[in-house]
C-alpha cells in the first residue's frame, strides 16, 4: 500500500462493498450516492494496488486480496464500534441504523411486522432487513456480521451465543368457517381423518415432528398437501375443506373468517428466543431494539 491517507470512511465503504458485492446496494447501506461510492472504490483500488471487486454476471465478485481483507476488516471495525457505542446513549428518534434479522415467515408476520410498525413511531431512522432463516448457516452468519438477530429455538444454536427467551408457542387447528367436521372437543381419531395441509420449509415433505409424535402412538394423519409457508395456510383452508395446524400467534396477523379449534391433547410446543452474537452485544442501538422486541412479546 502506498502513502495515500487511509480514513475510516474508506474502510466502512470497503466493508459495505465486500458485504453487498454491489455498488448500488452498498451506497444504500451507507446512505451515500452511487457516484460517491464508486469514487471511494477507485481510491481503495489505488491504495491496495488491487481491483478488489470485479464485474460479474450479477453484481461484483471479490478478488483473492479482498477476501483476505474481509475478516480482519470486519473484526477491526466491530471492535471500534463496540468501543464507541458502548459508551454512548442511544436516541431512537434520531438514530440511523440497519438491523438484519433471520427468521421464518411465521415470525415475519407475528413478530417483525408489529416491530416495524412500532419503529416507525419510535425510531423512524431504524431499518429492518429480513432474511429467511437458514439453520445450517445462522451461526456463521451471526459471527460474520451478515445477520444481527435470529429468531429461533434456543437449543438450535451454539451455547456461546447470547439468547433471550421471548415466548412459548403452541398450535391451533384452523379450517374454513362452517367446516362440517370441526367442533369443540375434537378427538384424536377424528383429527387424523381430516384432510391436512402442512408446512415443509425445505419443500416437499409430508411429515413434521407432529407426525413423528402421532406415529409413536400408532396414528397417521391424512396429509394431502405440503406448503412452503405458514402465511398461505389461512387462504388455502378458507377455499377448501382442508385443515391446518398453525402457531397460535399467527392468528393475530390474520383477520379473515376462520374456525379455530383448540386441541388440548396436542402437547407439541416450541420456544422462540432472540439470539445474537457478542459482536453486537454492547451496541447501544442493538441493545435498545432487543429490549423493544422483548417488551412487545412478553
Amino acid at each position: 500500500m502506498d502513502t495515500i491517507k487511509l480514513d475510516l470512511n474508506l474502510l466502512l465503504t470497503l466493508e459495505a462493498l465486500l458485504t453487498e458485492q454491489n455498488v448500488t446496494k452498498a451506497a444504500a447501506r451507507l446512505h451515500l450516492s452511487q457516484p460517491a461510492v464508486s469514487a471511494q472504490l477507485n481510491r481503495l483500488r489505488e491504495m491496495f494496488g488491487d481491483p478488489l471487486l470485479i464485474p460479474a454476471r450479477r453484481g461484483m465478485t471479490p478478488t483473492a486480496k479482498a477476501l483476505d481483507l474481509l475478516i480482519p476488516l470486519r473484526e477491526s471495525l466491530e471492535k471500534l464500534r463496540q468501543t464507541l457505542y458502548s459508551h454512548q446513549d442511544f436516541y431512537p428518534e434520531r438514530a440511523h441504523l440497519t438491523v438484519t434479522v433471520a427468521c421464518t415467515d411465521y415470525i415475519q408476520a407475528a413478530v417483525i411486522m408489529p416491530l416495524v410498525l412500532a419503529l416507525r413511531q419510535k425510531a423512524p431512522g431504524v431499518r429492518i432487513a429480513v432474511r429467511n432463516l437458514d439453520m445450517a448457516q445462522s451461526d456463521q452468519q451471526l459471527a460474520r456480521g451478515e445477520v444481527d438477530l435470529v429468531f429461533a429455538s434456543r437449543d438450535s444454536f451454539h451455547k456461546q451465543l447470547h439468547t433471550r427467551f421471548l415466548f412459548d408457542e403452541s398450535y391451533v387447528l384452523i379450517g374454513r368457517r362452517g367446516h362440517p367436521a370441526l367442533k369443540a372437543n375434537l378427538k384424536l381419531e377424528e383429527f387424523v381423518q381430516l384432510e391436512h395441509v402442512i408446512v415443509s420449509p425445505s419443500g416437499g415433505s409430508f411429515t413434521t415432528p407432529i407426525d413423528d409424535a402421532l406415529a409413536a402412538f400408532g396414528h397417521q394423519r391424512n396429509v394431502v398437501m405440503s406448503a412452503a409457508s405458514f402465511l398461505f395456510l389461512p387462504e388455502i383452508v378458507n377455499k377448501s375443506d382442508l385443515v391446518a395446524l398453525i402457531p397460535r400467534r399467527l392468528l393475530q396477523a390474520h383477520s379473515g373468517p376462520l374456525t379455530v379449534t383448540e386441541l388440548p391433547w396436542l402437547a407439541e410446543q416450541f420456544d422462540i428466543c432472540l439470539i445474537w452474537h457478542e459482536r453486537s452485544h454492547n451496541h447501544a442501538g442493538h441493545r435498545w431494539i432487543r429490549e423493544l422486541i422483548v417488551s412487545m412479546n412478553a
